[in-house]
């Protein structure tokens, strides 16, 4: 497993229980070394290759697993919803999403994936308030 550019990359010639098995260890380490309060997620959504559906599904039990095992609380948005946080539109497409997670944090993500995640993370920074005054309100 290795980190690059906030990306975990397991290589392809590896036995794919080892590659989620290094993807659950990748993320439990990142939990242990930095103080994580709360995860964003995409929520799931039925994806129109089943083969890739399959892989997509049980690398994201891998994550949630290790969120579990650190009791690390997992807020999950709709892509649209997190589209519609980060460019104000939920049909945005993936150009339209990297650009303004680029232009929001300053920095230029090295991918589609690396830019999802962080546009999952600005929706979840958005609805924190509320979260807030919800839990306020009792």
């Amino acid at each position: 497993m290795a980190l690059a550019h906030g990306t975990l990359r397991t290589s392809p010639r590896t036995a794919h229980p080892q590659r989620l098995r290094s993807l659950h260890d990748g993320i439990a380490a990142l939990l242990a070394d930095h103080e994580v309060t709360g995860a964003a997620l995409e929520a799931w959504f039925v994806h129109p290759v089943s083969r890739a559906a399959m892989g997509m599904a049980e690398a994201r039990g891998a994550i949630l697993v290790a969120l579990a095992g650190a009791e690390c609380p997992v807020r999950e948005y709709p892509p649209t919803e997190i589209k519609k946080a980060v460019v104000g539109t939920g049909t945005a497409d993936k150009a339209q999403v990297r650009a303004m997670v680029t232009r929001l944090c300053g920095v230029s993500p090295s991918t589609d994936h690396v830019a999802d995640a962080l546009a999952a993370a600005i929706c979840d920074l958005h609805r924190a308030p509320l979260r807030a005054a919800i839990r306020e309100a009792g």
